[in-house]
């Protein structure tokens, strides 16, 4: 549901599966027999690409049964509550909902009420949480960086808006980093990012001086012109090009969660450039949600 309040050793236990998994890409056959027999419903009651591709990936290569649900054509469409759906859809002997909901809390109202035996993953509710993201983050940030306690993070964009930016502190915190840093205009920036009490991440006016850089999307869905006056002027005082990147540190790896907005929040010269990890998330976004599926379901761990 969420890595707020996930333990450091939970949120390894993924990451540490998750490698395990990679491996798997690699190989001629992709599959494993952990979810054989088991019934995956992804529930997308907001768009996305790579989130939902990647789950229905995942899933599939844990050998379970995946259905996507064209929200569009439900009957929630039809004027049907989200609960009797749910419902409908336990009956149908699912054994994961896979839930993207554009309202904050959706899937713990689902997995509240739907059937004791059903698991339940929030693949980004509203601007809460985006947990798999957050994993998948920390992932890719280990891959390269491999210590955690000697990092600085720069967390760049739309944090008022972004469930992504709350995941990834939350982890970016619970594994140590000292120091997590959001960046970004006064009118897109949270007023205040507590997490649970070990550390706290720093507003910053410039994006200048970071080790690590994760920009965000502007979430132009959740904004009025007022807090945003044009994205040229964005993309002048805070898009990530190869002159700011310069500022940072040689080692510095670039991410995005996708997505990107070229020429808005980051030139193309650093979305393709070498010190950018972009398409390794995606690719890494696999193993993780393999491992988040095959922990839930497949050996209840």
């Amino acid at each position: 549901m969420s890595i707020e309040g996930l333990p450091k050793s939970i949120v390894n236990h993924i990451i540490d599966t998750a490698e395990q998994f990679v491996s798997v890409i690699d190989r001629e056959v992709k599959k494993v027999s952990l979810l054989r027999g088991k019934s995956v419903f992804n529930l997308f009651f907001e768009n996305s690409t790579r989130t939902r591709t990647t789950f229905e990936i995942a899933a599939t290569r844990l050998s379970a049964d995946v259905l996507n649900l064209n929200i569009n054509a439900s009957s929630t469409s039809k004027g049907e509550s989200l609960l009797d759906t749910i419902n409908n859809l336990s009956a149908m002997h699912a054994d994961l909902f896979v839930v993207r909901h554009a309202s904050s809390g959706a899937p713990y109202l689902i997995a509240q009420y739907c059937a004791p035996h059903v698991h339940v993953i929030n693949a980004g509710d509203g601007r809460h949480a985006h947990p798999t993201q957050g994993l998948l983050d920390v992932y890719t940030i280990r891959h390269y960086k491999k210590d955690f306690t000697n990092l600085r993070v720069a967390i760049v964009g739309d944090i008022l808006h972004s469930r992504v930016a709350r995941s990834d502190i939350h982890a970016l915190t619970t594994l140590g980093v000292p120091e997590v840093r959001t960046v970004g205009p006064r009118t897109l920036a949270a007023r205040r990012f507590r997490t649970d009490g070990r550390a706290r991440a720093q507003s910053r006016r410039r994006p200048e001086g970071r080790r690590r850089d994760h920009q965000l999307r502007l979430q132009n869905e959740w904004m009025s012109g007022a807090l945003l006056p044009s994205v040229q002027k964005y993309f002048k005082s805070w898009g990530l090009t190869p002159e700011r990147l310069a500022l940072a540190k040689p080692d510095a790896i670039v991410m995005h969660p996708g997505p990107m907005n070229r020429g808005v929040e980051i030139d193309s010269q650093v979305a393709d450039g070498p010190q950018s990890v972009i398409l390794n998330q995606v690719t890494f976004g696999i193993a993780v949600r393999m491992a988040v599926m095959g922990i839930g379901v497949g050996n209840h761990d």
